[in-house]
């Protein structure tokens, strides 16, 4: 039965398709492509850690974010740089707070 996917997909997964027994049908995008493809496939693994709130669902969302920095020609390193300044500036999420509204 044939099932279409029409998404993007880690490196190793024709592989375990094919060791199913079933074949597959991939094509392989340019890096602006496959950015817009990873840009709405964040939206998809986060909706699944939503649904699942299992941590697994976390792995692929860092996954995702890791490949989108570089495709955007930057690095982990200058992401880190970026969330480390806005923890200064900013805070992180430590103290549980919750805006309810402002005056």
């Amino acid at each position: 039965m044939e099932k279409v996917y029409n998404k993007a997909i880690r490196d190793k997964i024709p592989g375990v398709i094919e060791a199913s027994g079933k074949k597959y049908e991939i094509i392989r995008l340019s890096d602006e492509q496959f950015l817009s493809e990873l840009e709405k496939k964040i939206s998809e693994e986060v909706s699944e850690y939503q649904e699942s709130k299992d941590i697994e669902e976390l792995a692929d969302i860092l996954e995702v974010i890791l490949r989108i920095v570089e495709l955007k020609g930057s690095s982990v390193d200058v992401l880190e740089s970026i969330r480390k300044r806005k923890l200064v500036e900013r805070g992180g999420f430590k103290e549980n707070l919750f805006l309810v509204k402002t005056y």
